[in-house]
């Protein structure tokens, strides 16, 4: 083990740790960065700011350690919902070493959760809906026509009514006319009241839309721009897709489940994602395609992962002195300096790694997006999958490979070889590992509290753009995709790592420990969640936790087999199979409840609505639910002028900052411009 390089590492990290979480103590005190760090208070409109100039503004301070500790679940799941209470369940799991039946009974407790969420919630359009793909062409009639006449001779009953899903791009070009038409309309004077204009695709009401009751001239400019607003609309190509409403929770599943046709290819339905998290520019895929798309998608990931082992490799090589100075002979007068070896050989191979694996992120969204998902979550938990598999493969394993028995083929042909070479392995990367926790995991954490780039792009909107307001896009939404994966990784380097070599350990439960209190106080504060999963994520924390068990009693038997044990390695292989029949005994009870909901439950939840007269109303509001053709008008009157912005309300996602690109679009209407004032003229930051 290398001990100076590993030493040189910690300091490294720890210095940047204090450094950065004592300025984010104080960065989160200035009023210019509200929207930085209380993005989730000002969409809420929960942010008041004053603006004192005092000298506890710039002391560093733990009020919001303490405000993030003690906030308990059940407020976090009142502010933040299912899927924020579960992502903390996870670090909690993670952190300890749990048995099987503490596994158990966190699968039964989140289960329960979902459950809960699912019957306590208002009603969800989503539950009545079924989104039908490949529709067949007709020329007699369009699609439209085809899927009212084809639910109406089978399922007449129960089927209520459909709206078509049209071109994505034709919508788009639609609805950057429309925002020129209310540019147009808003150069007259119009007086604050508004009234609601009907939505033209479903004929429903359509909140975003505001009608100004002014002059005739405003009246008469309206009805113009409506009017060729409605013809345009007309004349949008529909696509083979179409969401189906339904009377009952229960038929709607069942028309999701059931094959429609003989042709599988032809009427294709599983129930609709909420409207909130509808992919629209997916929709209009040809489902024909979607099997060539993943195939494509399949191949272009596992090329990802190939190419991706030249610079894991290379990392390996720098935790070597010798290996490295006989590559680059100009680096070996550099390398006879101590400090200098424990730096290169110590610190920054763990920091080269991170560097690469932020490409990773947006590649594998690339990736998702292309497989054509009709969920911006589907989407994310795609990419969270992807992610996962490959920092689990070139983090770990390719780290074992490359720095252990590369060169020794025969392990590959000996199946008994395996397990022992995997614990020398384990026992030569454990220095790696452990300077790995600390620049990916300390460091990182410190780096998403004090949010960078939100922060490097606040200040030039700010001081060099002079910009006053905050944009709607200053919003983000938890990144699930990228964090459930390094919770896991980190996860599986405990276990394994704990059998030969448990040092690592308590940098690990330090990890766990700040991230707890980090990732709480983000959600408390800056994310916003754009839609719920009813914790879709945990099944895949419980595979890759059985996971580890599996490859960290095998390491074990490895070592026993190193130490000629033969008793401890007899009892260590029927520990692997119980542990592989106790997953699939979870998998039996467990994992169908997150991936259908029950008809017993939802025949329920329909005759409760039925009972209190809620149907009709849940009825209207499914006419509206599903509107392709959304956008925001804000009327952001001030005293003495009217400031408005017509634009997409969106929330971005920080790994989609990285690569310049939205990812996630927020339809929910918020004020921008917030009246904010700072809490207590004394300077107190806002806790």
């Amino acid at each position: 083990m290398n001990i100076g390089g590993f030493l040189t590492s910690a300091g490294i990290n720890i210095a940047i740790c204090v450094v950065l979480f004592s300025l984010y103590s104080i960065l989160r005190k200035q009023p210019s960065n509200m929207i930085v760090y209380f993005g989730r208070r000002i969409a809420s409109g929960r942010v008041r700011r004053k603006d004192p100039l005092c000298l506890d503004r710039f002391v560093p301070s733990p009020s919001w350690i303490l405000k993030a500790w003690e906030t308990t679940d059940e407020e976090l799941l009142e502010i933040a919902g299912v899927d924020a209470v579960v992502f903390m369940r996870i670090i909690v799991f993670r952190s300890l070493t749990p048995p099987w039946t503490m596994k158990s009974s966190e699968y039964k407790s989140i289960t329960k959760m979902r459950l809960v969420y699912i019957t306590g919630s208002l009603p969800n359009p989503s539950h009545f809906t079924v989104l039908v793909r490949g529709i067949p062409w007709s020329p007699t009639q369009s699609y439209s026509d085809t899927v009212k006449t084809f639910f109406t001779n089978y399922y007449a009953s129960s089927y209520l009514s459909h709206q078509m899903v049209y071109q994505a791009s034709k919508v788009r070009k639609l609805m950057n006319d429309a925002e020129k038409m209310y540019k147009m309309i808003n150069t007259v004077a119009v007086e604050p009241e508004t009234s609601l204009m009907p939505c033209f695709f479903c004929g429903g009401t359509l909140q975003s839309f505001k009608m100004f009751k002014e002059t005739e001239s405003v009246n008469s400019t309206t009805n113009l721009a409506a009017v060729e607003l409605s013809e345009k609309i007309k004349n949008l190509e529909e696509s083979p897709a179409a969401f189906v409403f339904f009377k009952t929770r229960f038929a709607a599943v069942i028309a999701a489940q059931d094959l429609q046709s003989s042709n599988p290819m032809l009427w294709v339905t599983k129930l609709a994602p909420e409207p909130h998290d509808v992919y629209w520019s997916n929709l209009w895929i040809p489902y024909r395609q979607l099997w060539l798309r993943k195939i494509a998608v399949l191949l272009a990931s596992i090329a990802f992962v190939v190419v991706f082992i030249a610079p894991i490799s290379f990392v390996n090589i720098m935790t070597k002195p010798n290996k490295l100075s006989q590559i680059f002979p100009f680096l070996r007068e550099i390398l006879k300096k101590k400090f200098m070896e424990r730096l290169i050989t110590g610190y920054l191979p763990s920091v080269i790694l991170i560097l690469f694996l932020y490409t990773v992120p947006p590649t594998m969204m690339l990736f998702s997006k292309l497989e054509g998902p009709t969920s911006l979550s589907g989407r994310k938990k795609s990419t969270c999958i992807k992610i996962l598999y490959f920092t689990i493969w070139n983090v770990f394993f390719v780290n074992f490979l490359s720095g252990h028995f590369i060169d020794k083929f025969k392990v590959f042909w000996s199946v008994r070889d395996i397990p022992s070479q995997l614990g020398k392995a384990v026992s030569n990367q454990a220095t790696f590992f452990m300077t790995y926790v600390l620049s990916s995991g300390w460091a990182s954490l410190a780096c998403e509290v004090i949010q960078l780039f939100a922060l490097l792009c606040n200040v030039i909107k700010k001081f060099v753009l002079r910009m006053k307001d905050d944009p709607p896009d200053a919003v983000y939404s938890f990144p699930h995709h990228t964090e459930i994966p390094r919770l896991l990784l980190f996860g599986l380097i405990g276990f394994t790592c704990s059998v030969m070599a448990p040092l690592i350990l308590p940098f690990l439960l330090v990890y766990y420990f700040l991230a707890y209190l980090v990732y709480r106080n983000q959600i408390l504060n800056v994310y916003v969640s754009k839609y719920e999963s009813g914790g879709r994520f945990w099944p895949i924390v419980h595979n890759t936790t059985i996971f580890s068990l599996v490859v960290t009693q095998i390491i074990a038997l490895g070592v026993f087999g190193i130490k000629r044990s033969r008793v401890a390695s007899g009892f260590t292989i029927p520990l692997i199979i119980l542990t592989l029949l106790f997953n699939e005994y979870c998998r039996q009870r467990f994992t169908p409840i997150f991936k259908r909901t029950s008809a017993q439950i939802l025949i329920e939840m329909d005759q409760q609505d039925e009972q209190s007269h809620r149907l009709e109303q849940i009825y209207q509001q499914l006419q509206s639910a599903y509107c392709q053709f959304r956008f925001r008008y804000h009327d952001m009157s001030r005293v003495g002028h009217s400031h408005r912005h017509g634009d997409w309300d969106s929330i971005k996602d920080p790994e989609s900052l990285k690569s310049g690109k939205h990812l996630v679009e927020f339809n929910k209407p918020w004020n921008v411009n917030h009246n904010l004032e700072w809490e207590a003229s004394s300077g107190k930051e806002i806790n």
